[in-house]
């Protein structure tokens, strides 16, 4: 992402809303082209440390419908 992009925008969530957020929050920014790449990924597993649970997903869905589907800008 662009320096000037990131600034750009203004920021609320600290924890697992922040990717919702910033998901549309990009979205909105015109003029800008969103690719998606590739990645291989290991999540930890509840004995090596694993901290997410249904209440994140929860948080998600309050962040998608706050700044997705409700936000005035």
């Amino acid at each position: 992402m662009r320096t000037d992009i990131a600034k750009g925008l203004k920021l609320k969530e600290n924890r697992f809303g922040f990717e919702p957020e910033l998901t549309a929050k990009l979205s909105r920014v015109p003029n800008i082209r969103i690719y998606e790449v590739g990645i291989s990924y290991y999540g930890r597993t509840y004995e090596e440390g694993k901290k997410i649970g249904w209440k994140d997903g929860v948080r998600a869905i309050y962040c998608i419908l706050k700044y997705g589907l409700f936000s005035a800008k």
